[in-house]
């Protein structure tokens, strides 16, 4: 939590989360679908509202924020004048994920660089599966199980506590969103290689992606004599071009709600939802 206050303060979204956002927002060129209702999740540090409100300028836009913190910075960011609404057509709403209404449905649930924060993936693409209209499309983006790889190996050769928590492979985020009733799933990731000329800015981005949120980080405050031999050690991390690097591996995610299929039972129990969906997809 102490992480979300913070980077609820800062007056946008990380900068490598912006950067995400427009690569995302890329590959909805491909997608021919053109939904009329979109829920960003955890819009403010998702950073992908302004490409959202472009692509689908007839959208409804939904923004839902799962903490406080970022629910009242959201509703900042998107407060305007009532003349700016009349010009600019509906205004976005923002609300906490318990104020969406239980019918309540989207074209498109696009979620940037929010994945890898939760610890129980079946339980939020659960949530996100209801949240979905049928045959609409989920869109996301997370970090990888090989992100900051050398900044771990750096901590594990000095018996540090781990400097980030274990993510999920790509592959088994896969599984789990079959298992969550998703379909065609495809999964794709790519490397970014950032680098630094110093230490100290390196960390300074680091927290402005958040910082450690591993379970097993270190509880405690460190001392002046720590921080000391931390930056001497990231000296570690120096290239051949003598800058500081660091890998991000970038997970990228997209599938469509489908249809629910129906067991044959002696009796079975239709939703109106499911029999209006049945209808639609059999016309």
């Amino acid at each position: 939590m102490r992480q979300v206050r913070r980077l609820a303060q800062a007056e946008g979204a990380p900068w490598l989360h912006e950067e995400v956002a427009k690569r995302m927002a890329e590959r909805l060129s491909f997608i021919k679908m053109q939904p009329k209702s979109v829920l960003q999740w955890s819009a403010f540090l998702g950073g992908g509202a302004a490409a959202l409100a472009q692509i689908y300028p007839q959208a409804q836009q939904v923004c839902v924020e799962p903490h406080a913190d970022l629910l009242l910075r959201s509703l900042q960011q998107h407060k305007k004048p009532w003349w700016q609404v009349l010009a600019r057509g509906k205004p976005v709403q923002v609300l906490a994920p318990e104020a969406l209404a239980a019918d309540q449905q989207f074209d498109l649930l696009w979620a940037n660089m929010a994945l890898h924060a939760y610890a129980d993936l079946p339980q939020i693409l659960a949530l996100w599966h209801r949240g979905l209209a049928t045959d609409g499309f989920v869109m996301f983006s997370c970090l990888g199980p090989d992100s900051f790889v050398e900044l771990r190996q750096l901590y594990a050769a000095r018996s540090w506590s781990r400097p980030g928590p274990e993510w999920w492979d790509m592959h088994d985020i896969g599984d789990l969103m079959v298992q969550a009733g998703f379909a065609e799933p495809v999964m794709d990731q790519e490397r970014l290689t950032l680098t630094w000329a110093e230490p100290q800015a390196m960390l300074k981005d680091l927290r402005a992606l958040g910082g450690n949120i591993a379970p097993m980080r270190f509880a405690g405050c460190r001392g002046r004599a720590w921080q000391r031999d931390l930056l001497l050690a990231l000296e570690d991390l120096r290239g051949p071009d003598g800058r500081l690097k660091l890998t991000v591996e970038l997970v990228y995610g997209h599938a469509i709600k489908p249809v629910p299929n129906l067991r044959v039972t002696p009796e079975a129990s239709l939703s109106l939802d499911q029999m209006r969906a049945m209808i639609q997809k059999t016309r």
